[in-house]
């Protein structure tokens, strides 16, 4: 096959070996298998921001700590050398994440580096040599089905533990081989702390495994893990080894809107009141000169 631009310098270079043939084409990159020596890997190519269709890129990196100030206020002024910066950020997002949870025992492609917006990377494969599937192409028994969703929400939460909510997960971002589930797809992970949606991006990551794993498994629609897991989160009791139970009690109680604004009138006129005051003594000390 033709050698895509963006390969030929890792060819050249002796990064890889061969482009064997395309794996797939997303919404930020294309991604192929490439050999390297006797081993198959995959190169993501990442997409130009102008051509990527990633949705509300903002939300995602809201919070991502740039050291240089210099390349932190280019890209606050969205100069051109800032806007190569904010790509490179972007793209080193994806390689910074697999190494993290990697080492907090999440399962992960292994990173072998990236090279001017081409991640290399461990190709997930079968024991037969062939591609692992997404989980959105497995079926499998219900006994399966609650074993993998509990591995699933077990990475999930070390994830959390690291500091780091994938931010898009679904059943398109997950790989089945023999040994279990991977968590792929990586460069829009947000930083748990820093992130004001990271609350409502670890609810939907978790709501979307779970829909799909309740397919197999019905009763998995009625857990709360991820409102359990923030909870323990925002307390500092969540640990890599935690066991979840997937029960929250779940706040059902509406808003009394009518006593917080009572209560914000009460305050806004004590207020007025308290400069009233001010401006009596005010007036009072300039009479008495």
């Amino acid at each position: 096959m033709k050698t895509p631009k963006r390969l030929q310098p890792l060819l050249n270079d002796g990064l890889i070996d061969e482009v064997v043939h395309p794996l797939m084409s997303g919404k930020e990159a294309d991604v192929f298998v490439v050999r390297c020596g006797d081993t198959l890997r995959c190169a993501k190519i990442y997409k130009d921001a102008a051509k990527r269709s990633f949705k509300k890129a903002a939300q995602y990196t809201e919070g991502r700590k740039v050291r240089n100030s210099r390349r932190a206020r280019a890209m606050e002024k969205g100069s051109r050398y800032g806007r190569r910066q904010q790509e490179e950020t972007w793209q080193n997002a994806e390689v910074d994440a697999l190494y993290r949870l990697a080492g907090a025992g999440v399962r992960v492609p292994r990173p072998y580096g990236c090279f001017d917006g081409v991640l290399l990377m461990e190709l997930i494969t079968e024991e037969s040599g062939e591609v692992a599937p997404r989980l959105n192409d497995v079926v499998m028994p219900a006994d399966q089905a609650r074993e993998d969703h509990a591995l699933m929400m077990r990475y999930i939460m070390r994830m959390l533990c690291a500091g780091i909510v994938h931010g898009d997960l679904s059943e398109f971002n997950v790989l089945v081989d023999e040994q279990g589930p991977v968590i792929i797809d990586l460069p829009q992970a947000v930083d748990a702390a820093a992130n004001n949606n990271a609350k409502a991006m670890l609810e939907r990551d978790v709501q979307n495994i779970t829909d799909y794993y309740g397919l197999f498994a019905p009763e998995l629609l009625h857990t709360h893990y991820a409102q359990e897991m923030w909870a323990l989160y925002e307390e500092g009791d969540l640990h890599p080894d935690h066991a979840l139970s997937g029960e929250f009690e779940l706040d059902t109680h509406s808003a009394d809107t009518d006593a917080v604004l009572l209560e914000i009138r009460a305050v806004l006129a004590e207020e007025e009141k308290r400069q009233e005051r001010l401006r009596a003594a005010e007036l009072a000390e300039d009479s008495g000169q």
